[in-house]
């Protein structure tokens, strides 16, 4: 099996897998379509105007918080206040923006608390609810709010405390933009726009190499195997997967895996041919990201994952998907993948509608992930009148949640 793979890799590599030959092809049928949207025209949007504590304030006092992986809470943000959809008129507005930034508070090694989080939430939105008569209207169900935490608005880092707390109960009528997608999960909302996690497109730009160059690594991996501090055995930590990926390949030619992570890391993935993308303490993290731009197919090892912008993206086409249980089968199944179905993968995957969807560039480009959150908001429109409250009516419980959580902001 080995020698048949080294024959593949040889193939794909030296010749008909180099990014010169590889052709970029177009997504067929309604994804590509979706894809290549342009939401102008089609939705307003009015950004509310909060004081500076809930948003500059706070990124002043730790700038770290602009190369995160859920900076989208801030770059959203930016984008907004200069995009064409933004109307200065609520009146005639579709979805209303609250701009906070809830995961810029870091520790000094550079993780988010989200401590705070759900007093800050609850603030701005007693704020608005207040000086603005439109969350009143439907108790925020045309308001929309950008959560990237670990567990979106459940606002905790740990899944047990994050199930525990739940979606902060005054969100449940509003739509949430959050990287954290999960199948039956209490803290991935229905109706909730899955995006990618932040990764800097300047320092990805800054890597690039010559697309004439080889893939000539077969299976490549850079991260934790076990998380020693939190799961020295290994058997929670990623439900075990990264251990078994560990502990069945770390001695197998045909897989460049450790925990280091070289200077070379953003070139040695656009030199592979499969990049794996397993699950964590959450499903996702940044490297789903860089595999889709650098073009190294994406082995999502995520039982239960909802990936970002599922109704645009053709995850089944671009991608491998290895259920958690099989992973001590993954050379079989990678090495198995006939070359002519590699060589299509890859022709998706250069295709630069791709690479886009999945960035937050600075300025914005056609078909960015920006774009992508608006695209999802305009297939939500028009509302349906039931959103609106009747005189009087009431359905969130502003009391409803940990006492912590009432504690003035």
């Amino acid at each position: 099996m080995w020698v048949f793979a080294v024959l593949v890799v040889c193939g794909l590599a030296c010749g008909i897998g180099a990014d010169q030959n590889v052709r970029t092809e177009r997504i067929s049928g309604s994804a590509g379509d979706v894809l290549e949207d342009n939401p102008v025209g089609r939705l307003k949007v009015y950004v509310y105007e909060l004081p500076s504590k809930y948003n500059k304030k706070i990124l002043q006092k730790d700038p770290r918080c602009l190369n995160h992986m859920f900076a989208a809470e801030i770059y959203m943000h930016r984008f907004l206040l200069s995009s064409p959809v933004r109307t200065l008129n609520p009146e005639e507005a579709d979805w209303f923006y609250t701009p906070i930034y809830p995961t810029c508070d870091l520790t000094p090694t550079g993780l988010p608390l989200p401590f705070k989080s759900p007093r800050m939430m609850r603030s701005a939105i007693q704020l608005i609810s207040t000086n603005w008569p439109y969350w009143n209207q439907t108790e925020g169900a045309n308001h929309f709010f950008v959560v990237p935490h670990d567990f979106g608005a459940c606002f905790h880092y740990q899944e047990e405390k994050a199930i525990e707390r739940g979606i902060l109960p005054l969100l449940q009528r509003a739509t949430l933009v959050q990287t954290f997608g999960q199948r039956n999960h209490v803290c991935l909302k229905d109706g909730s726009i899955t995006i990618p996690p932040y990764a800097p497109p300047q320092k990805m730009q800054a890597h690039l190499i010559p697309k004439q160059t080889p893939r000539s690594i077969f299976v490549y991996f850079r991260g934790l195997f076990y998380d020693i501090n939190n799961d020295p055995e290994g058997g929670y930590y990623a439900r075990g997967a990264r251990a078994a990926v560990w502990e069945n390949f770390k001695n197998n030619p045909l897989f460049d895996i450790s925990t280091d992570h070289p200077t070379t890391y953003y070139e040695d993935m656009q030199r592979s041919i499969f990049c794996l993308c397993p699950l964590g303490w959450a499903p996702w993290s940044p490297r789903l990201v860089e595999a889709v731009v650098f073009g190294c197919i994406p082995v999502i090892i995520a039982d239960d994952i909802v990936l970002p912008f599922a109704d645009a993206i053709p995850w089944e086409e671009i991608g491998v998907f290895v259920a958690e249980e099989d992973v001590p089968d993954l050379d079989t199944i990678l090495t198995s993948i006939p070359p002519e179905v590699i060589l299509r993968k890859q022709r998706l995957l250069a295709n630069p509608s791709m690479k886009w969807a999945m960035m937050f560039p600075q300025p914005a480009q056609p078909g960015d992930a920006f774009h992508q959150i608006l695209n999802g908001l305009a297939r939500k429109l028009p509302h349906d009148q039931s959103v609106y409250m009747k005189a009087d009516e009431k359905v969130l419980n502003w009391t409803a949640g940990p006492v912590g959580d009432l504690k003035p902001w």
